[in-house]
């Protein structure tokens, strides 16, 4: 190892300080704007998956506006046509879904709570009567308005948010139009930005997690769509009559591991009982062979043909980077999630090999025991080395 300077080693270590605060301001300033950037990011993941295509018609003769106006203008015919199809469909099941409501407060009111109340002991049915819940109110008037007021404050801030969202949905086909045709000047300015003696290195890490991230999100994408055709399709084959509403709701969250499954069980056991009136065992089977096919298919079949192991990440690290994006960053977070946990694990794959390389893995280069005959010969013995090391 090289013996460093006290000054040269403070010198390194007000360096990494440096670093480590603007990378710390930097998360804090993403964490105050993440409303704001929110279209930002979704308009950047969608030029980046349309730019292969960009490209392509690019090396087939095409300007570069051109290119860039038949994807865009394909991307939005995809959104507008599966909004045709699906919007009908979706409004039917929610109107199925309001016409069933008050079988669902029945069958609550009149199977589900008596059954608890039996197998639990708990007397839950005077909970629900009106005369006592009113009651109830009025001995903790305080703490009801307490929470009107926030009630209604949650309700002014969640119309402030539906505004912001409509903002947001009009201005992401125009940041991805801009974002699609400047895509490879972005790219050239941040590798402008790089210093030359890393630009090899950063350059190799950056096409490895471009291809990690093209194979997961396009593979997951159509993993999610073909989960979401297989429970919708299947759950109305059986008889339910929420089948696609439910089926849809469990492809579209399949991306995180088991969530999408249990999702759509939890809730298409809840619909066959309120449906049923009680346990329809014909009912309850089909729910079960359409989520075990559902699920074979996408163990054996979907995940591994069309997304394969390229990401490298463990579902319980999903799920973690998920929920800790989604805790820290919000809607913004949960849609980083995935990509940054694939550049992570990239760059851990890096750090891991530089780490086997090193002295500090490798130990000291094996020491020389010089020896010297009486014929003033010197004889030097390599002492070997662990065959355990490499």
């Amino acid at each position: 190892m090289i013996n460093q300077t006290p000054e040269a080693e403070i010198a390194q270590f007000l360096r990494r300080l440096k670093w480590a605060a603007l990378a710390v301001g930097v998360l804090w300033v993403i964490w105050l704007l993440a409303p704001v950037l929110t279209p930002f990011v979704l308009a950047l993941l969608l030029a980046w998956l349309g730019d292969p295509l960009v490209d392509r018609i690019e090396r087939a003769g095409r300007s570069r506006n051109v290119a860039v106006t038949l994807v865009f203008v394909l991307m939005v015919l995809l959104v507008v046509l599966a909004m045709m199809i699906l919007v009908p469909m979706i409004e039917r099941q929610i109107v199925t879904l309001i016409n069933a409501l008050p079988q669902m407060r029945d069958w609550f009111i009149g199977t589900a709570v008596p059954w608890i109340e039996q197998k639990t002991g708990l007397e839950l049915m005077n909970w629900l009567d009106p005369e006592r819940l009113i009651e109830w109110i009025r001995s903790h008037w305080d703490q009801a308005g307490g929470v009107a007021k926030t009630f209604f404050g949650y309700l002014s801030r969640s119309g402030f948010a539906m505004v912001t969202w409509v903002v947001n949905l009009a201005l992401l086909p125009i940041l991805t139009f801009y974002f699609l045709r400047d895509w490879d000047k972005l790219v050239e300015r941040v590798a402008a930005v790089i210093p030359r003696k890393y630009i090899g290195t950063v350059t190799g890490l950056a096409l490895e997690s471009n291809d990690v991230l093209g194979a997961f999100i396009r593979g997951q994408f159509l993993v999610m769509i073909a989960l979401g055709v297989i429970y919708a399709a299947g759950l109305s084959l059986v008889g339910l009559k929420l089948g696609l509403l439910i089926g849809l709701i469990a492809g579209l969250i399949s991306f995180i591991p088991y969530l999408g499954a249990t999702t759509g069980i939890v809730l298409a056991v809840i619909a066959a009982l309120v449906q049923g009136q009680g346990f329809d065992l014909k009912l309850l089977i089909g729910v079960g062979v359409v989520f075990t096919v559902g699920q074979l298919m996408e163990s054996y079949v979907l995940t591994p043909r069309i997304v394969g192991d390229k990401i490298g990440l463990h579902p319980v690290a999903v799920i973690f980077a998920v929920m800790a994006g989604g805790q820290l960053f919000g809607f913004l977070g949960m849609l980083l999630a995935l990509p940054v946990a694939a550049v992570a694990n990239v760059l851990l794959r890096y750090a891991h090999a530089r780490y086997t390389e090193s002295e500090l893995y490798a130990g000291d280069p094996a020491p020389e025991i010089v020896l010297t005959s009486r014929t003033t010969e010197t004889v030097v013995i390599e002492v070997p080395k662990d065959p355990n090391q490499p």
